[in-house]
């Protein structure tokens, strides 16, 4: 268990003393006794003098949080605090100040890990409904007139699919003084619950260990982190600091090999190689690379690329960009207090002779292959409701606005001053903002230019027809070595792999350059090849890296340019099939004319795995089709059996035989179309029938 340093206080049995002062605390003449948000509680532990300990910048110091939440959504109350029903947290936690440049204003912005009662030992909590975890971010919303900017950014992310820190506004109440409206909100490090890659290690050294997993920023130096290096941008020059491993812990080949892909990038984007095997297509995964720069710039983040930019790399798997991070100098918003103004609707902020970041953003944007994507999504994404849409954005502006509309008087009574550098809300702030979101989105739309180039794209007919998520082992251990993924080529053509690539986090695989699947054929991807031999008495074609979910994941097979192949996910509950989950059993698609992405398209096998479905040297016939009355299954050798499945994947007929020829009463069945799945002693092949 991971263990904090803190100053070492005498801890008093007196912790929440200053809890009784919290309900009748009037602060800036106003009283704060109840919110439509959250309420969090923080009560610093006491000095030697019985004094509350200030909160510092660094190190953390020991305190006590409660968070009221009533679970039925109904108001907070601050004298709920020793509820228990209503907190939706109530223990230890270490604190300190963040930030940079924000710590100049009177209202901070904190860190904080939630500890055990031991003070030491990390708790990972959920907080608010987010996933469990141990370190946290109190946003104080800092530079932002609107103190939405932040939240809708992080927001609009998640919603075009890309992860960001999840959020929630919440008030806040330090040793009994309300401290005004801030974002409760997740710091971003690996997990699977946040950045869903592997945690690298320092005896990670060796391929394929030290392929992954890395965090990666370019950001300023004020954090004391040491640079890890430096790249040219057409503006300057950008640092880049290791955030995993952490500065202190990478080791040099770490250090190399990471760099050395961001070195690739740079030399591919800056030559517009865009081949498969040895252009920026096999470093990036470009559509994260693509919806970064969307959302940076439709908010024309004057910080964007310079500083806060993050990067991350799974295992085996491609460069990221990504998640976004502080965007309180968006959409017109800068520091005007400190003479500065970036944030323009008519510019892009890679190109812009300031904060332009290295060299490879501007240089992917001029190459026509990645321009062609960058635009053709950018259509995708401001159609009529989808989230970066005009109207789509106004919406959820005035939904968040009215969430914190009460709060926001609060904290203006709060913070309100004359004092520099105080931030103050303009009575016209979100209509302003209103009306610079439609003129930057109209000049985005006019200056991307065309996608016809790449409107159309050819997509091999490659389906994902089998997963063992969680096979049955007498461990855990063995049930992860036995993990698999089948991928049918469906064409009457091989199919050439290269560039091919899966494309969500958590799993990740890239195919071998010029590898090929055979007309008809079937490849195997396991999660252990030897283990995957030994149990199924086949070959993998290969070895991928991590483990499937044992109850959901979403497995995105994509090109080399993230054009999606096939996507599927999977659940361990009703209406897939339980049967698959740690029965021995796995998930089998009945058919591939059946849209995978629906429950009902599959079944719980145990049938024996070949790369071919059926023997290929076997004819199968079957007449009449479309049929009335009667229906003829014949084979050229013998079936063992045959199971009917309706339109919906319903299995309506299971039949076992060693039989060539079946004949049946097709007279009872409904009128629609069926699935009738043959099998031999190499595997099946599925036909579709129609009943008049």
């Amino acid at each position: 268990m991971t263990k904090l340093s803190f100053f070492k206080f005498k801890i008093v049995s007196g912790i929440f003393l200053l809890v009784a002062l919290i309900f009748s605390q009037v602060v800036s003449s106003q009283t704060f006794t109840d919110s439509n948000l959250p309420i969090v509680i923080i009560t610093t532990d006491l000095d030697n003098n019985n004094q509350p300990l200030p909160i510092l910048d660094e190190p953390k110091i020991l305190a006590s949080m409660k968070i009221i939440k009533h679970p039925d959504g109904n108001r907070n109350f601050l004298s709920d605090a020793n509820t228990a029903t209503f907190l939706n947290y109530n223990g230890r936690i270490g604190i300190e100040i963040r930030g940079s440049s924000s710590q100049e204003l009177p209202k901070k912005g904190y860190g904080l890990t939630t500890l055990k009662t031991d003070n030491t030992n990390n708790n990972n909590v959920s907080l608010l409904g987010m996933p469990s975890e141990n370190d946290w971010i109190l946003n104080g919303l800092a530079f932002d007139p609107s103190l939405i900017r932040d939240y809708l950014s992080y927001n609009l992310s998640r919603q075009i699919g890309e992860y960001a820190t999840r959020t929630a506004y919440c008030e806040l109440v330090i040793n009994g003084e309300y401290r005004g409206l801030y974002l409760l909100q997740e710091k971003i490090k690996a997990g699977t619950g946040r950045v869903n890659v592997l945690k690298i290690a320092a005896a990670d050294t060796a391929s394929p260990n030290v392929t992954g997993g890395y965090i990666t920023k370019s950001d300023k130096t004020t954090g004391g982190d040491p640079i890890a290096w430096t790249m040219n941008s057409y503006a300057g020059w950008t640092d880049f600091i290791h955030e995993l491993p952490k500065p202190a812990a990478v080791t040099t080949e770490q250090n190399s090999y990471i760099y050395n892909q961001f070195l690739k990038l740079e030399t591919t984007s800056q030559t517009n190689n865009v081949d498969l095997i040895s252009g920026y297509p096999s470093v990036i995964d470009i559509p994260s690379f693509v919806d970064f720069m969307l959302v940076n710039e439709l908010a024309s983040n004057a910080d964007g690329y310079q500083y806060s930019t993050y990067f991350h790399k799974d295992r085996a798997g491609k460069l990221r960009a990504g998640p976004i991070w502080d965007f309180n100098l968006t959409y017109g918003n800068d520091l005007f207090l400190w003479g500065y103004d970036r944030s323009h609707s008519t510019i892009w902020q890679f190109a812009n002779g300031d904060n332009e970041g290295a060299k490879f953003w501007k240089d992917l944007f001029n190459n026509p292959t990645y321009k062609c994507y960058l635009s053709k999504r950018w259509n995708e994404l401001t159609k009529t409701g989808q989230p970066l849409n005009y109207y789509s954005l106004t919406q959820y502006i005035d939904e968040t606005v009215a969430l914190i509309s009460e709060a926001k008087v609060r904290e203006e009574q709060k913070w309100a001053t004359d004092v520099y550098p105080a931030v103050h809300y303009s009575p016209t702030e979100i209509s302003n903002l209103k009306t610079w979101l439609s003129n930057r989105i109209s000049w985005m739309t006019s200056n991307l230019g065309s996608f016809a180039n790449c409107s159309t794209v050819s997509i091999p007919q490659l389906v994902i027809t089998k997963i063992n998520y969680n096979p049955k082992g007498a461990t855990s251990t063995e049930s992860d070595s036995q993990e698999f993924v089948e991928i049918k080529n469906t064409s009457n053509t091989s199919v050439n792999l290269t560039g091919i690539y899966f494309k969500e986090l958590g799993l990740s695989y890239q195919f071998p350059a010029n590898s090929l699947v055979v007309a008809g054929g079937s490849i195997y991807l396991a999660s252990n090849s030897l283990s995957f031999q030994a149990k199924y008495g086949i070959a993998a074609f290969g070895q991928f890296t991590r483990n499937l979910s044992n109850s959901s994941q979403k497995i995105v097979l994509a090109d080399g340019f993230g054009n999606t192949i096939d996507s599927v996910e999977y659940f361990d509950a009703m209406p897939w099939p339980i049967a698959a989950d740690g029965t021995g059993n796995y998930l089998q698609l009945i058919s591939t004319e059946m849209d995978n992405n629906l429950a009902s398209s599959w079944m719980s096998s145990n049938n024996s795995l070949a790369t071919t479905s059926f023997d290929e040297t076997t004819t199968i016939t079957i007449y009449p089709n479309p049929g009335t009355h009667f229906l003829n299954i014949h084979a050229t050798k013998p079936m063992n059996g045959i199971k009917i499945f309706d339109v919906s994947g319903k299995l309506i007929y299971d039949l076992k035989l060693k039989s060539d020829s079946l004949n049946m009463d097709w007279s009872e069945y409904s009128k629609g179309v069926y699935f009738i799945s043959i099998y031999d002693d190499k595997g099946s092949i599925t036909k579709k029938v129609i009943k008049q």
